[in-house]
């Protein structure tokens, strides 16, 4: 009688325990919730973003069997940054300015208003900019 594994296709003869990988999802998860509570920023940092590369590559591997489609895999990589490209390209004008065709962000208008007011405010009392040499000095 020969091997099961031998005769299957490529990549389906290794038996992965679903049940065991959720498990350690849910503990990662677990402690990427509970991370933020330390109050520490590294660990923070590394629980959010340390974590969820684990917690990604773990979904590509085992439940997404991206190791059976390594050729789609860069191809789908390239479209993915090239279409965010686009978004962020096609929204940057509008979001970047605070006004245009039929819209106004008054609030943007009016912070920036409110800083330059606070700016000159401080020039005039001579005090200049925050962490500036005061006039006719220079270091």
């Amino acid at each position: 009688m020969s091997d099961p594994a031998a005769q299957a296709p490529h990549g389906e003869g290794h038996h992965t325990n679903y049940v065991k990988i959720w498990g350690i999802l849910v503990v990662l998860l677990v402690i990427s919730v509970l991370g933020p509570f330390l109050g520490h920023p590294v660990v923070t940092l590394f629980t959010a973003f340390g974590i969820a590369l684990v917690k990604a590559y773990l979904v590509g591997k085992h439940f997404m069997h991206l190791s059976l489609e390594r050729k789609w895999i860069g191809y789908l990589v390239f479209t993915m940054l090239a279409l965010m490209l686009v978004m962020v390209g096609g929204v940057a004008p509008d979001v970047l300015k605070h006004d245009g065709l039929g819209w106004e962000n008054r609030a943007a208008k009016q912070s920036v208003e409110q800083g330059n007011a606070a700016g000159e405010a401080a020039e005039k009392a001579g005090h200049g900019a925050p962490g500036a040499a005061p006039a006719g000095e220079h270091h």
